[in-house]
């Protein structure tokens, strides 16, 4: 779900869709009940402090536990003490000053990355039960072609008895023949899942041949042989975060689906918990880590919101999936 906050009369909307969300998830009421006072919080927060902004929230499951995340994202001023903004009674816009104290409160997890005069993302989960097995730590962000109700991007992932997996799509165009062949590029993924790279690559590129086609990657982390696998076909930019270096992935030209001249693995070493990027070519892969200090570090989910937030170029579907080894 993605929603725009401009004026007041958003946020009850917002607040509907989330909880809607949060239903079909299959939360429990209680949780339910305080993710709306949250998103009503957050979307007030958006208004207030940073002039407006957007709303994600989907469906999570990785190592933090599974359930409901929601991603708050804003160019405004910023925060100059997160930790104190944190705290009930602190307030910098001459409010009561309890609203990020009681997003702290109601969320189970609460994560925020803010530089001074450069904006805001807020992360609040709420999950339940612990995570299942071993699994990365995951974060998405996700925005249709602006006035489309339907996203040509898509995302999936399987905890591979061959390592973390991670797919990203771009159907090719926007609207529902997009959001089409981008739903079949997920659905064969989650069927080939536990195959080699270059052949989910090469199931998904024959699943779309009787849509309109798009481009895919597929990204392994193979701990076992300590690389990352990454198979791509089309724009799906590509970076591997590791040991304070980002390195780009290679991709191939073509449209799956339709033209694929070379599917073809490549690895690439990595010590200790490496952090792959995917994003489809709704950013601009003009891009860079250092300029975001400390980012590196935050939650994926952050990593993922920022760079939409301050790359999306506007004029497609756009997305961004970054993955964490544990």
């Amino acid at each position: 779900m993605f929603a725009t906050v401009a004026d007041t009369s958003q946020i009850a909307e917002t607040r509907r869709a989330v909880s809607d969300l949060a239903r079909r998830i299959g939360l429990e009421q209680k949780k339910i009940d305080r993710a709306a006072i949250v998103v009503t919080e957050l979307a007030t927060n958006l208004l207030k402090h940073g002039g407006g902004g957007h709303i994600h929230a989907h469906f999570c499951d990785d190592a933090d536990g599974r359930g409901l995340e929601l991603l708050a994202l804003d160019r405004g001023r910023g925060m100059t003490d997160p930790s104190r903004c944190m705290q009930d009674g602190y307030s910098t816009a001459g409010s009561p000053g309890s609203g990020l104290g009681a997003i702290a409160r109601l969320a189970d997890a609460v994560q925020i990355y803010t530089r001074a005069g450069q904006g805001c993302a807020v992360m609040a989960r709420f999950v339940e039960g612990p995570a299942r097995g071993v699994r990365p730590v995951l974060g998405v962000a996700i925005a249709p072609y602006p006035g489309e109700r339907v996203c040509g991007d898509n995302w999936t992932w399987n905890a591979s008895s061959n390592g973390p997996t991670i797919m990203l799509v771009d159907g090719s165009g926007h609207g529902v023949e997009a959001a089409r062949a981008a739903e079949t590029a997920v659905r064969t993924f989650s069927e080939n899942a536990d195959a080699a790279c270059e052949v989910v690559v090469e199931r998904i590129h024959r699943a779309l041949a009787p849509t309109r086609g798009g481009a895919v990657a597929v990204t392994r982390i193979d701990a076992a042989a300590g690389v990352v696998r990454f198979v791509g076909v089309g724009n799906i930019s590509a970076v591997l975060v590791n040991a304070g270096k980002a390195r780009h992935m290679v991709s191939h030209n073509g449209t799956a689906g339709h033209v694929a001249p070379r599917i073809r693995e490549f690895t690439y070493d990595f010590t200790g918990e490496p952090m792959v990027i995917l994003h489809s070519d709704g950013l601009t892969s003009r891009w860079n880590l250092a300029a975001y200090p400390g980012l590196a570090g935050e939650h994926p989910s952050l990593v993922a919101g920022v760079l939409l937030r301050d790359h999306r170029r506007g004029r497609d579907d756009a997305a961004v999936v970054v993955m964490r080894g544990t």
